[in-house]
């Protein structure tokens, strides 16, 4: 609570920023099934209605984000900080270096799903200018990994930028693209004094940055970082964060705090 009191204070000056897998949503195995639980969306619509600014940041599509926790009178920024699809709105603002980019990710997607990766059962997720693949549950996780590697060494030989997360690669265009110029877009003329952002992965340590550096640059007053916890946690993220919550439970205890 006393970590959270900058941001409880004059909540209509403040903004509270969420990743969504890991954070809101429970990771699960096929990347399609994710959720957010019922008493976390309920939470998470009172907060709306009370905060100045609140938005989800995720590494998908921002459409798709809006999908999973589906409320529509929130900000979402998605593909890894690429699109902005503001509350209310019916389509994402999408940068347009990312967009000239859109074709050749998918053409070098559909070149590497080789039947080969299918029978390893390596996932293939289509997210426009980037392309995405997941090996987690495949039945070997440790031959589906050996094949993923060898379509971020083709990738990188073609020009593309790689990421890697849990059990996941993205292939994505060579242009900067990270959560924290998402969060710096979605709160450019944004009256806030004070922010709070939660994430569970290596992409959300790019939101804390820019978060901080926004509170050294003078336009936030207070900005909190909070690591979500879970055995597959980035080390670095517990260790820049000013606040660990254990797993998406705790996330929600964390959005109780904040009503």
């Amino acid at each position: 609570m006393e970590a959270l009191e900058p941001v409880r204070a004059d909540p209509a000056r403040s903004a509270v920023l969420l990743d969504i897998d890991g954070t809101l949503a429970p990771i699960v195995r096929h990347a399609a099934d994710a959720h957010v639980p019922e008493a976390t969306r309920s939470l998470l619509i009172a907060i709306s209605g009370r905060y100045g600014v609140v938005g989800c940041v995720s590494g998908r599509r921002a459409t798709t984000a809006r999908q999973i926790v589906a409320i529509g009178t929130i900000a979402y920024v998605g593909n890894h900080g690429g699109e902005l699809l503001r509350p209310r709105a019916t389509a994402p603002e999408i940068a347009p270096e990312l967009a000239a980019w859109a074709e050749r990710v998918r053409d070098f997607a559909a070149e590497q799903y080789t039947a080969e990766a299918q029978r390893l059962r390596v996932r293939s997720e289509d997210k426009d200018a980037i392309a995405a693949f997941h090996w987690r549950g495949a039945p070997d996780e440790e031959s589906a990994a050996a094949m993923v590697q060898e379509i971020a060494r083709r990738a990188q030989e073609q020009g593309f930028a790689t990421h890697w997360g849990r059990k996941v690669l993205e292939v994505r265009p060579p242009v900067p693209l990270d959560k924290g110029i998402g969060i710096a877009m979605l709160l450019v003329g944004a009256d806030v004094d004070a922010a709070v952002y939660v994430g569970d992965d290596t992409t959300d340590l790019d939101a804390f940055r820019a978060l901080r550096s926004r509170a050294e640059d003078g336009a936030l007053q207070s900005a909190l970082c909070v690591a979500v916890a879970s055995d597959e946690a980035p080390p670095e993220l517990a260790r820049e964060a000013d606040l660990t919550v254990d797993g998406p439970a705790g996330v929600r205890g964390l959005l109780e705090a904040l009503l």
